[in-house]
């Protein structure tokens, strides 16, 4: 390998790769539906409705109207399409218009009018709209009980979708008798579209039994409102052999599998030999970055199970639970990274970047952040103690402190947790 060859870029580079495989211009390019013999309506939601919206609009030939959800900040200009904002990952009242307004939207249709639904990861905290007798505060609370329990995403959306009046489905339910075409970017691992974003217009797998039975398992204190409402026999979802929804049509369009097949090409592009674990893992972000680190020691020691120089990636949804109330800044890439850098203390020629393709690790404005052997020496200097700030989780300060954060802004797209980890 060149000696001049520098990690960081070519780190960046298979990062630019699985993003733009996963660009919604080319997506939806490959998956417009044929132009109906009434109205067009466009909704969505996710961290990636903007940049969906201004695709379609570039490639649809006829008229249409209609509104997405995106999260605050930038977002992509579109000339048609309203765009509005709310709040991740905690949702806030701007959501409830949000949800308003799509149903609204697609209120009124008739069989031969078509619904176009855009949907992306992060639609579960960008749509509140509480069910029955529920408040906006009792669906705030089980979001936070929810991202703080360390449950996966597919049993959160499970409990999400019982609480709610648009999720599980029920937003194509509302659009009935119009035919509704869901484009979906998908950032769960397995590629489920009943679960990106708690599936508004796809019904999916999950009863309220099994809601009680995740909030049981999970030990999450949740409104006695809410309970209530489990109990009630309100709470569940359209089944996903409904025949309300037969007429339906449902297109994963990008992935986190082709955008890590993405990356390994442009790796093996580059001259270095690429593997992939898996683009579905889950668990705690601080275990995967230990098992990481094992096999990362492994290759840079004893040359197996792959051989140097390799490029190792993967993907999926890693988790990060909150136990009594403590935490500081970061997301579930940083704390992943922070633990990885634990592992490969010391060992040189490992270099590693992790980071949400979507441009935007938890709560700052950083994806994720590069590490190495020398991360945690580079910490200490800097005046932190990396090992404090991990039991913390504030990984995002021990990786801000050595200046290691890496910070490309929204990408427009989100397939989930990217991680590549190169041994020279």
């Amino acid at each position: 390998m060149d000696s001049d060859f520098s990690s960081r870029a070519f780190l960046v580079a298979l990062f630019d790769a699985a993003v733009r495989a996963a660009d919604p211009l080319d997506a939806i390019r490959k998956h417009l539906p044929e132009r109906p013999r009434g109205r067009v309506v466009v909704v969505g939601a996710g961290k990636a409705a903007s940049q969906m919206a201004a695709a379609f609009e570039a490639l649809w030939d006829g008229p249409f109207s209609g509104v997405v959800v995106d999260r605050h900040g930038p977002v992509a200009k579109t000339e048609k399409i309203r765009v509005m904002q709310s709040a991740h990952p905690v949702p806030d009242e701007a959501g409830l218009a949000g949800s308003r307004a799509l149903l609204e939207a697609v209120a009124g249709l008739g069989e031969n009018d078509l619904v176009v639904a855009l949907i992306s990861g992060g639609g579960s905290s960008l749509l509140p709209c509480p069910a029955g007798a529920l408040s906006f505060a009792d669906e705030v609370e089980v979001n936070k009980a929810l991202l703080n329990s360390g449950a996966p995403v597919s049993a959160m959306n499970v409990v999400r979708k019982a609480v709610s009046g648009i999720k599980g489905g029920r937003l194509a339910l509302a659009a009935r008798p119009a035919r509704v075409v869901s484009l979906v970017v998908s950032d769960v691992a397995g590629d489920d579209p009943a679960a990106v974003a708690s599936g508004p217009t796809v019904p999916g797998a999950g009863t309220v039994a099994d809601a009680l039975a995740i909030i049981d398992e999970y030990r999450m204190a949740l409104p006695q409102a809410v309970m209530a409402h489990l109990r009630s026999g309100e709470a569940e979802a359209p089944s996903m052999d409904d025949p309300r929804f037969a007429r339906n049509e449902v297109h994963v369009i990008a992935s986190a599998g082709v955008s890590l097949g993405a990356a390994a090409a442009k790796s093996r592009e580059m001259g270095v030999e690429a593997v992939i674990l898996s683009d579905a893992i889950e668990g705690e972000a601080r275990d995967i970055g230990t098992m990481h680190a094992a096999i990362a020691r492994e290759v840079a020691v004893k040359d197996q199970p792959f051989r140097k120089p390799v490029a190792i990636l993967s993907g999926g949804e890693t988790t990060v639970t909150i136990r009594d109330g403590i935490y500081g800044k970061g997301g579930r890439n940083t704390e992943f990274l922070l633990s990885f850098a634990h592992g490969i203390e010391g060992i040189p020629r490992i270099e590693a970047l992790a980071a949400d393709t979507d441009g935007i690790d938890g709560s700052e404005d950083n994806a994720g952040a590069f590490a190495d052997g020398q991360s945690l020496a580079r910490m200490r200097a800097a005046g932190v103690d990396p090992r404090l700030l991990l039991a913390r989780h504030d990984a995002w300060s021990a990786f801000n402190a050595a200046e290691d954060l890496f910070v490309p802004g929204p990408t427009g797209t989100n397939v989930n947790d990217f991680r590549a980890i190169l041994i020279r």
